[in-house]
């Protein structure tokens, strides 16, 4: 982890700025979505995880958390470490009828002041912590009944793609992405008492939706 929530959040603001937060909102009103959020978000809906409370750590503008609100979530609170992201995020929850809540932190620092959701989304969130344990064992804490999230794949030219991307971002922003163990996530998973129901692929992502041993639609 970074020494600090102070700090994080300030590597945070520099990696996503505003233009960034604009260009993605943009996309996304125009019915643009990144791959990783599509295929979350069917997913999700395949699993039939698709109701009740949706906690959505490092969500953005609030992509993936307003698509799954159209698809039959009753409520949705959207975190991020990023300012802009917040304020695009909140403009957009505004927009759509005020359904989802839009919060600023780092979900590590400030978990123990959230509610536990049914449904607990990370997409490309566990690459932007160099521990992910600590991120993963909160979240898992907070989901009643399934975790969805999307991670690096871990090959060769995964590495050397996030790699380079470091190196651009070393002096600007400060900010770093991670490829962690795959089968170390899942099994972190798996010992909080979630079963895997639905695994995608792209050639640089994978995105997985589990669902907490015992409960039943």
């Amino acid at each position: 982890m970074v020494c600090s929530c102070c700090d994080f959040e300030s590597s945070a603001d520099r990696q996503f700025t505003s233009q960034k937060a604009a260009k993605e909102l943009q996309s996304y009103r125009q019915g643009r979505l990144g791959p990783t959020t599509r295929l979350l978000r069917d997913s999700v809906v395949d699993a039939g995880l698709n109701q009740g409370s949706l906690l959505d750590i490092g969500g953005g503008v609030g992509a993936l958390a307003f698509e799954l609100l159209s698809r039959g979530m009753s409520s949705a609170l959207v975190m991020d470490a990023s300012a802009a992201y917040v304020a695009a995020a909140s403009e957009e929850a505004q927009r759509q009828g005020g359904r989802a809540q839009v919060l600023r932190g780092d979900f590590v620092q400030t978990s123990q002041a959230v509610p536990p959701a049914d449904l607990v989304s990370l997409d490309r969130v566990v690459c932007c912590y160099p521990q992910y344990e600590p991120l993963l064992d909160q979240a898992l804490s907070h989901a009643q009944h399934g975790v969805a999230l999307s991670y690096p794949c871990d090959r060769w030219y995964v590495r050397a793609a996030v790699w380079f991307d470091n190196v651009k971002r070393a002096r600007k922003s400060g900010f770093r992405m991670f490829v962690h163990p795959p089968r170390r996530i899942q099994a972190a998973i798996e010992r909080a008492g979630f079963v895997l129901v639905r695994r995608r692929f792209t050639l640089m992502w994978t995105m997985d939706v589990y669902v907490r041993v015992g409960v039943t639609d």
